[in-house]
Parts: structure tokens; sequence; C-alpha cells
């Protein structure tokens, strides 16, 4: 049997109802591919192990680097070097983005707060 194809942005839209609370998709290798909604500000943080990649599926963010700002839009991605302090937020309502990083990646990195999430939730395939 193959296996079950997913509706990412369907499934987001039904399934995450707050701002960065990262969900899991799939397990590949030794990285994860996680999807979150992103709202206006996050914590300044880096992953000092941990290089992290971001895909935006919808909408615009920014990551703010201690030097500048990254602008990101529907179907441009970006990989952020482990140990690079950055801060991602929305430049338009929840836009939906990919994360791709090391299984096990807190997505507050080295700083902890009320939007760190331990233990993300994994996205189910529809019905």
């Amino acid at each position: 049997m193959p296996p079950e194809k997913l509706n990412i942005l369907d499934q987001v839209d039904a399934q995450i109802t707050q701002v960065f609370d990262p969900h899991i998709v799939a397990d590949v290798n030794d990285a994860q591919v996680k999807v979150a909604k992103f709202g206006p500000l996050f914590d300044w943080h880096s992953h000092p192990a941990e290089d992290e990649a971001f895909l935006v599926l919808r909408g615009r963010i920014a990551i703010d680097f201690r030097d500048g700002v990254v602008e990101l839009g529907q179907g441009e991605f970006l990989c952020v070097p482990r140990g690079v302090e950055h801060r991602p937020r929305a430049l338009t309502p929840e836009p939906v983005v990919i994360m791709v990083e090391p299984a096990g990646t807190v997505n507050t990195g080295d700083a902890e707060s009320a939007l760190t999430v331990a233990a993300p939730k994994r996205l189910q395939a529809e019905g």
C-alpha cells in the first residue's frame, strides 16, 4: 500500500488554531518537516547546533536578524545557519510556513518562553 498523501494547507486550516504552534508533517531520516501559522511577534533565539530552513506556503513573513531583515513570500525559501540569532514574524495574517530541522529541535531554540512548544503535535491526514 502506498503512503498516504497530505494536503498541508487544507489540514493546517482544519487543525491549527493558534499561531506559532508547530505541527510535525513528517519525519525524514534524522529531520522533521514541521508546519505552522506565524503571528506578528516571536522570540529572538538561535539554534546552537541546528540549521533551520523556512519555506513559505501562503502569505508573507519576515525573519529579523541582528544586522537586517529578510522578507519571504509564497514559494520562497531561506536556511538560517546554526547559531545565528533570528526572530520570525508574520507580514500578512497567519501565513503558513514549512520548517525543516533536525528531529527534536525546539521552536524557540535557546530561548524559553510562553511560545515554546517542546512536544509538537502531528498534522493528521484527512479522514
